[in-house]
């Protein structure tokens, strides 16, 4: 009998550490009071030669959450990098909190209407932290990218999710077990890819070790991107526009 009291215990005090590590990770990001650098949604940026619509496609991430204002997003820096051929015509199809279904839902027909040359896809971030399944992000990335892909004109880039969360936001088992969840729906991503013709850039690998401590990529609330974090992003990405 004493051995169940122990049992049960232990089981009580684990749930108790896991309630509170998840809800510090939530409260961090409450108290970041990060701004949403994205009023505009759309962005002329003068270049070189004739206008492109950059149609980018997300979450935080893509609005650019972290950055004090939505020239240091990646978005607009990769749209900058663009003007050396281009004018840009951006615009930011994005919106914190959103999942695939929500992306879907509220934005993907707008960014077919706008008729793109250039479009990129970064989501998936708010679906491992909502624990939606992996067959049901699998469901909502080939939705988008079927459509994508026969009703615009654009260069599609599907972007990985990064590892997100430095170990001053994320406790244990939490980075671990979200590290395991962007490899899976990396995985996922990259298989569609391939099976729509698409490039799949790959943000994920080459700035892991970066972001895992706290540090200046990281903005206040150690989960969103500093202007440093994106701009780390937008180098990766435009360097993948040009394989």
């Amino acid at each position: 009998m004493k051995g169940v009291y122990v049992a049960s215990a232990c089981v009580i005090v684990i749930g108790i550490y896991l309630y509170a590590a998840n809800a510090y990770f939530y409260h961090r990001i409450h108290v970041g009071n990060l701004v949403f650098p994205d009023t505009e949604h759309s962005y002329l940026i003068p270049g070189a030669g004739g206008a492109k619509t950059y149609a980018a496609l997300g979450d935080s991430l893509t609005a650019g959450v972290g950055a004090e204002k939505y020239t240091e997003a990646y978005p607009y820096l990769v749209g900058k990098k663009l003007t050396q051929k281009n004018t840009i015509n951006l615009k930011v199809f994005a919106y914190p909190g959103l999942t695939s279904t929500g992306l879907i839902s509220g934005y993907l027909d707008d960014a077919i209407k706008a008729k793109p040359d250039i479009i990129t896809v970064l989501i998936g971030t708010n679906d491992i932290h909502n624990w939606v399944a992996a067959f049901e992000f699998e469901k909502n990335y080939r939705t988008m990218l079927d459509r994508l892909t026969k009703e615009t004109p654009g260069k599609i880039y599907a972007i990985g999710i990064p590892y997100l969360g430095s170990n001053a936001a994320l406790l244990p088992p939490f980075q671990a077990y979200f590290d395991y969840k962007t490899t899976q729906f990396n995985a996922i991503i990259k298989r569609l890819a391939t099976e729509y013709h698409v490039t799949y850039i790959d943000i994920a690998t080459p700035t892991q070790s970066l972001f895992k401590k706290d540090g200046a990529v990281y903005a206040a609330d150690s989960f969103h991107p500093s202007a440093l974090g994106y701009k780390s992003w937008a180098d990766i990405i435009y360097a993948g526009f040009n394989r």
